[in-house]
C-alpha cells in the first residue's frame, strides 16, 4: 500500500544515472514527480519513460522534476538513458531503501507507483492505476497544468 497523501515524502539521498548523489532537499520549494518502476527497457517500463520524456519540456515549463527510480543499478540506468534519450536523472535504488522507504517494494522490484510531492515535502499524490503510454500527461492533466 503506498504512503498516504499529507505525509511527508521519505528523505533520501542516492545516487543517480550520472553517479552523482541526489537527495530529496536539493529539490525544497519546488514539485517533484517520483515515479517508481520495475525494469530498465522492458516494454511497459520503456513506455512509461518515453511518456516523461516525450513531455519534458511541460514539466520543465511548469518547474516540475522528474525522478524515475528502480532496483536496476547505475550501469542499468545509464544504458536506458542512452538508449532512449531520457532527459530526467533515473535514481539507481539498488540497495532498496528507497522503494522500501517509500512502500513500493515488490520483493526485489520496485511497484510501479507514482508520488506528487510538493515544494515543502508533502505527498499530495499517490498515483497506482497508471497507463504507461500516457502516465506523463495524466499526471499533468491530474495536477491542472
Amino acid at each position: 500500500m503506498p504512503l498516504a497523501v499529507g505525509t511527508t515524502a521519505p528523505a533520501f539521498k542516492v545516487k543517480d544515472t550520472n553517479g552523482k548523489e541526489i537527495s530529496l532537499s536539493d529539490f525544497a520549494g519546488k514539485t517533484v514527480v517520483l515515479y517508481f518502476y520495475p525494469k530498465d527497457d522492458t516494454p511497459g517500463c520503456t513506455k512509461e519513460a518515453c511518456s516523461f520524456r516525450d513531455s519534458y519540456s511541460e514539466y520543465q515549463s511548469k518547474d516540475v522534476v522528474v525522478l524515475g527510480v528502480s532496483t536496476d543499478d547505475q550501469e542499468s540506468h545509464h544504458q536506458f538513458t542512452t538508449k532512449y534519450n531520457l532527459p530526467f536523472p533515473l535514481l539507481a535504488d539498488s540497495d532498496r531503501q528507497l522503494t522500501t522507504a517509500y512502500d513500493v517494494d515488490g520483493g526485489g522490484y520496485a511497484k510501479r507507483v507514482t508520488y506528487v510531492i510538493d515544494g515543502s515535502g508533502k505527498i499530495t499524490h499517490a498515483i497506482t492505476s497508471i497507463k504507461t503510454d500516457t502516465h506523463a500527461t495524466d499526471i499533468l492533466a491530474t495536477l491542472g497544468l
